[in-house]
């Protein structure tokens, strides 16, 4: 019953206060400014991790956004590149400007592989709802063709995955495999969290038995013990996988793993367009989200 109120709580997170949210939001950001996530990725790289930065933000509704954050992308590769530090970046299309003018956010991909390749950097483009998996896989191996530096994000929680991996496959892509914490209907992703393990187990199998670089990207404890069977089992050699984790979110499973010798990289999110990230956070941590919400009851303030 408790986990059952917990869902039904992380599924209104919509509905709490801004400011108690942007209280919680401090866990999982590295704050508003490029200084921030640079800090973060200092003191990541202290305790034996590299980083990603992502610049909050998506569905933008001009070119000068889109613009905008192109440069913002721009300069944090410049920073990460003078300062020495283990970085690479990660953009969601849609804040790129996929939703309203395609070739425009494939040009603005394009600036930012070649800034990132021409530092030895890596960018990671991000997937989103699944009405943009098609659009985004497109702009992937488009940019791939010109820039090895560039890499694919698939969900295992859609029923499509298996066919979009096929697809990446032949092109040596790197792919970060996740969960997926998008809402979609039953028609287009597994429901039941039994089911996404197993389907995560599958593709992650088929990725490390074709020679693809993973990114295994969870915080299941359960998913990186048998992650970690599966790297054995194929004889995969360091340099050729790596956990990947989000900011503020599974840290002593991720010191585990450190300590063990595996690479581990920590995705730094920073900007202003905050909220929205912190809410799917929440709806990821329905316990979280359910403190919250008690929190605002009379008497537990």
């Amino acid at each position: 019953m408790p986990r059952v109120l917990d869902q039904a709580i992380a599924r209104s997170t919509r509905f709490l206060p801004r400011p108690l949210v942007h209280r919680v939001a401090k866990r999982y950001i590295a704050g508003e400014r490029l200084e921030d996530a640079l800090a973060t990725v200092r003191g990541l790289a202290a305790v034996g991790c590299v980083a990603t930065i992502d610049i909050l933000g998506e569905h933008v509704t001009s070119r000068e956004q889109a613009a905008a954050t192109r440069d913002a992308y721009k300069e944090a590769l410049a920073r990460l590149a003078a300062d020495g530090l283990p970085s690479g970046i990660s953009a969601k299309p849609t804040a790129l400007g996929l939703g309203t003018d395609p070739a425009f956010c494939l040009a603005n991909l394009q600036e930012l592989a070649a800034a990132a390749a021409a530092r030895g950097r890596f960018l990671r483009v991000d997937m989103e709802e699944s009405t943009y998996t098609s659009a985004t896989l497109d702009l992937v191996e488009q940019l791939h063709r010109d820039h090895a530096n560039v890499g694919a994000v698939v969900q295992a929680r859609l029923r499509r995955s298996e066919a979009d991996i096929e697809r990446l496959l032949p092109d040596g892509i790197s792919v970060r495999l996740c969960k997926g914490i998008y809402e979609e209907p039953p028609e287009i992703a597994l429901q039941g969290f039994q089911e996404i393990r197993e389907n995560y187990l599958r593709l992650l199998d088929r990725l490390l038995a074709a020679g693809c670089f993973v990114g295994v990207a969870t915080h299941d404890s359960f998913l990186v013990d048998q992650a970690l069977v599966l790297v054995r089992r194929h004889g995969i050699p360091e340099g050729r996988y790596e956990f990947q984790m989000l900011m503020g979110v599974g840290e002593p499973l991720r010191a585990r793993l450190v300590a063990a010798g595996h690479r581990v990289r920590v995705y730094v999110p920073y900007g202003r367009d905050w909220f929205g990230y912190s809410l799917r956070r929440l709806q990821e941590n329905p316990r979280m989200a359910r403190q919250i919400a008690l929190g605002l009851l009379p008497g537990k303030r």
